[in-house]
């Protein structure tokens, strides 16, 4: 299983695995999404001549910064 597949199991808030097929079909879809355009992005950065330590640290700093959708 490569970290590019989406995690065997997702933890819910409470500490348990979410374990809804439906809830389970869209994160695994959701992920390879995000896969599949982070490394888009990673990609096309890297040859347009990007410092790929950089970018791997923009990216990492773009996820960071994302809002929670539970603040008020």
């Amino acid at each position: 299983m490569s970290v590019m597949d989406p995690p065997a199991q997702w933890p819910g808030a409470d500490g348990a695995p979410v374990a809804c097929r439906e809830k389970l079909k869209m994160l695994a879809e959701n992920h390879r999404e995000a896969a599949q355009v982070l490394r888009d992005a990673f990609e096309d950065a890297v040859l347009m001549g990007v410092d790929e330590a950089a970018m791997r640290r923009i990216l990492t700093d773009l996820v960071a910064a994302l809002p929670s959708p539970k603040r008020p």
